[in-house]
C-alpha cells in the first residue's frame, strides 16, 4: 500500500504522520504517480506550522520526481511511463508519499540527462533561481550582489548562476563550514553574520557604494541591513522569512535610504504561463545537464523520517539541497 505523510494539526514537526495511503484512478485533468524522490523546503515547514494556512488534515510537500503510472481524461502533455518532476504551491500540496493523484498541468517532463534525485533536489530551487537571475533585474556584468543564506539550496545555485552572468557575490553565512561551501560555489566573499555586522562589512568590500540587489530569504533579522546593503536606488529582494515575517514599516524608509526598490515575488507567479515556466525549466535544465549548475543534495531521508528531517530543517543543520530517497 502507498505510504503518505499527513497532519491533522498544525505545529512542530512531531505533528508529521506517517500512515497508509489510499490512491484511487485520476479523474479528468489528473494522473497518478510513483515518485522516486521528494524535495524537503524550508517552505515545507510554513505549511505544518501554520504560516500558510491549509484545511487539515492534509498533506504536506509540493515537490517530487517519479514516474506517471496512469493518466486522466484531457491530459495530453505527459503519458504513461513518462518521467516527470513538478513543484507548485497548494495545488502540489501532498508530495511526502510513496503514490499519489496530482494535477497534471505542474507535471514538467524529465530530461534524460536529469536523474529523479536531482530533479527533486533542483525543480522547485532551480525555479526560483532562474526567476531571480533571468526575470527580477536586469543584470549587468560587473555589478555586485547580496546572497543570504548562500550555503541553502537557493543560494548555491543563485552563486554559481551569477557567476555565469560576471556578478560580483558576496554571500552570509553562519559557521565556517557554510563560508567553505559558499565558496566553492562561487562566492567571491563570505560574511560570517554570527560575528560580522553586514552592512558595514558590505561597504567596506563595495568602498561604500552598496550594492545593486539583495536576494534576502532570512525575513525579520536581516531586513534593515538588508536594506542598508544597497546601493542608490537598488532593488531589495524578499525571497524568504526564515527568521520571521518582516514587521509593517513606512513607505519612506525607501526614499531616505535611497529611493530603494523593493519587491516579494513568488515563484508561483513565474511558472504560472506555461510558456514561461517551460523556458525557465529549459534554462535551468540546460546549465545542469551541461555541467555549468552543480546540484548538491547533501541530506537525504526516508520517508518516515519526515520528523527528523523538519527538525534538522529548523536548527539549520541542513545545507544545500535536501530530498526524501524511496
Amino acid at each position: 500500500m502507498a505510504k503518505a505523510i499527513r497532519m491533522y494539526e498544525t505545529g512542530g514537526p512531531e505533528v508529521l504522520r506517517y500512515e497508509d495511503a489510499e490512491v484511487g484512478d485520476p479523474g479528468p485533468g489528473e494522473v497518478r504517480i510513483r515518485h522516486v524522490a521528494i524535495g524537503l523546503n524550508y517552505a515545507d515547514t510554513y505549511f505544518r506550522d501554520g504560516t500558510y494556512p491549509v484545511p487539515l488534515p492534509s498533506g504536506i510537500g509540493v515537490e517530487a520526481a517519479g514516474v506517471v503510472q496512469a493518466v486522466g481524461a484531457g491530459v495530453s502533455h505527459v503519458a504513461e511511463g513518462d518521467r516527470v518532476t513538478y513543484t507548485g504551491f497548494t495545488n502540489t500540496l501532498g508530495a511526502y508519499s510513496t503514490e499519489r493523484l496530482v494535477p497534471a498541468a505542474p507535471l514538467i517532463r524529465l530530461p534524460d540527462a536529469i536523474s529523479f534525485e536531482t530533479a527533486a533536489a533542483m525543480t522547485m530551487r532551480g525555479l526560483t533561481s532562474a526567476y531571480l537571475m533571468r526575470r527580477i533585474y536586469p543584470f549587468r556584468g560587473g555589478e555586485t550582489i547580496l546572497l543570504h543564506a548562500a550555503a541553502g539550496g537557493v543560494g548555491l545555485i543563485v552563486s554559481q548562476w551569477a557567476k555565469l552572468l560576471g556578478l560580483t557575490v558576496i554571500g552570509t553565512v553562519s559557521t565556517e563550514a557554510k563560508a567553505e561551501l559558499a565558496r566553492a560555489h562561487g562566492c567571491d566573499h563570505v560574511i560570517d553574520y554570527s560575528r560580522e555586522d553586514v552592512a558595514t562589512r558590505v561597504r567596506e568590500l563595495t568602498d561604500g557604494t552598496g550594492v545593486s540587489v539583495v536576494f534576502d530569504s532570512v525575513g525579520r533579522s536581516t531586513f534593515q541591513g538588508s536594506l542598508d546593503s544597497l546601493r542608490r536606488r537598488g532593488l531589495m529582494v524578499c525571497v524568504g522569512t526564515a527568521s520571521g515575517t518582516i514587521p509593517p514599516f513606512d513607505p519612506q524608509l525607501l526614499a531616505r535610504k535611497g529611493s530603494l526598490y523593493l519587491t516579494r515575488p513568488a515563484l508561483a507567479d513565474y511558472i504560472a504561463d506555461p510558456a514561461e515556466k517551460a523556458e525557465l525549466a529549459a534554462e535551468v535544465f540546460g546549465h545542469v545537464a551541461a555541467g555549468r549548475l552543480r546540484i548538491g543534495i547533501h541530506q537525504r531521508y526516508a520517508l518516515q523520517d519526515a520528523v527528523q528531517a523538519h527538525r534538522d530543517l529548523a536548527s539549520r543543520k541542513t545545507t544545500g539541497s535536501s530530498i526524501f530517497v524511496l
